[in-house]
């Protein structure tokens, strides 16, 4: 990635909502291990010492051993948390740290602290007295899980599924337009990646050889993308049990007590190795965008700025879809592909609305979630079929050139091995903007 980790012009800490939130951000990571422990093991061990005795008695013995279980649970939390605290980490340094002043942070940090990272971070997160909202919380910790998916070995099985169909119609548009222009290479193919979530798809495409800008709204996966992009220093860095704080639906506890190690692959070293395809180096090909897709996208200077857009489980995020493709259309050039799979999972349809007297209301939950007054943020939602989706699509002045529903099967961070499984049947199509 380029030496800017994220580009744009909004800049968070300029606005005092916008630094609350991100501080709630960074503590939610910072408070995974704590909270982790808390309600994984110790809130069961309360409720398993609440039974009969004879019946804790005998749940403690072989065959069932359950606090062996909740010991083991503990050590593997411990693990999740290294590498929620490496995210938080890298946000402090990111954005926070620059700020700081080194005098004021030397008279609050004790200096047994001094050379550890983590401490000395923490102590200014305790001193600057922001703590962590309950929706903070729960994202970071589906943002440790979702590693799973996106940066490990046995994620590649819900990748392909979703990713493949885009590398592939990418690849076909490449040689397509080689036909007529031989010397054309990959990387003169811009193609973004609105929801990039934690860079994994963004990655695949600069692997490659196209040029790849990823667009995110979250800070979530914004500091989790980072640190696999770019701070990760070799293959299996971490190692993280998705499923251990699920107690329910498990066949056997080994089950829920599987471990992975993330990432497959380390990111710098795997584009290293594919430059010499390339005529221009990975670092100038792949970047990151923080902010509002279409308030970022919308505007004249990024007009016609795209060969492709891939969206990947992204345009259901979309109080009001007409929005996404009227940016679409703004960024995307003439001819140029959109690349759409995903459900139509509308996330709004959940929030809950505001009522008279609230001025706040759930939209306004988070700025940098929402960009008040623009954006996703806009007044009005509206939830539409496939078919209405894809009329709407072709209403704008895109050619719908593939359209498959149904022949997609795919979960989504699901454990295969449980005894629940959602699975998704994604539409996806390739439109062409005339």
């Amino acid at each position: 990635m380029s030496n800017e980790e994220w580009q744009g012009d909004f800049d968070p800490m300029a606005d005092p909502d916008e630094q609350r939130h991100l501080l709630s951000v960074l503590d939610s990571f910072r408070s995974y291990r704590r909270l982790a422990h808390y309600n994984g093991t110790h809130v069961r061990r309360q409720a398993f010492y609440s039974l009969p005795s004879s019946h804790w008695s005998l749940l403690s013995k072989p065959p069932f051993s359950v606090l062996d279980s909740l010991a083991k649970i503990d050590d593997l939390i411990d693990a999740n948390a290294d590498l929620a605290e490496a995210i938080f980490q890298t946000g402090f340094k990111s954005f926070i740290a620059p700020t700081l002043d080194s005098g004021w942070v030397a008279s609050i940090v004790p200096e047994k602290y001094a050379n550890n990272e983590f401490e000395v971070y923490s102590k200014v997160m305790e001193h600057l007295n922001v703590k962590a909202t309950r929706n903070d919380i729960d994202k970071a910790r589906s943002c440790v899980h979702q590693f799973y998916r996106e940066w490990s070995a046995e994620g590649a099985v819900e990748r392909s599924k979703c990713f493949d169909p885009v590398l592939e119609a990418l690849e076909k548009e490449f040689r397509k337009l080689s036909q007529t222009d031989d010397s054309l290479d990959k990387s003169s193919l811009r193609v973004l990646v609105p929801g990039a979530g934690l860079g994994r798809l963004v990655f695949d495409i600069c692997r490659a050889g196209f040029s790849v800008e990823g667009n995110e709204i979250s800070y979530h996966e914004l500091f989790a993308s980072s640190l696999a992009l770019n701070h990760t220093t070799k293959e299996g860095q971490f190692t993280i049990a998705p499923f251990v704080l699920h107690s329910s639906n498990h066949v056997s506890r080994q089950d829920q007590l599987r471990t992975f190690q993330i990432p497959d692959v380390l990111p710098s070293s795997e584009l290293s190795q594919v430059f010499e395809n390339s005529r221009i180096p990975p670092s100038e090909r792949m970047s990151m965008a923080t902010g509002d897709f279409c308030v970022i996208y919308s505007q004249p200077d990024a007009k016609d700025s795209f060969s492709a857009v891939a969206t990947v489980f992204f345009i259901d995020t979309a109080p009001n879809i007409i929005r996404y493709i009227e940016t679409v259309k703004n960024c995307l050039a003439s001819g140029g592909l959109w690349i759409n799979i995903g459900p139509l999972l509308w996330h709004h349809a959940s929030r809950k609305p505001a009522t008279e007297g609230d001025d706040e209301g759930d939209a306004k939950d988070s700025k940098t979630e929402t960009y008040a007054g623009a954006g996703i943020a806009d007044p009005g939602s509206v939830e539409l079929t496939n078919e209405e989706v894809v009329a709407l699509v072709e209403h704008f002045g895109f050619v719908i050139e593939h359209h498959e529903v149904d022949n997609i099967e795919t979960g989504y961070v699901s454990n295969a091995r449980s005894m629940l499984q959602n699975t998704y049947r994604p539409s996806f199509w390739i439109a062409r903007k005339h």
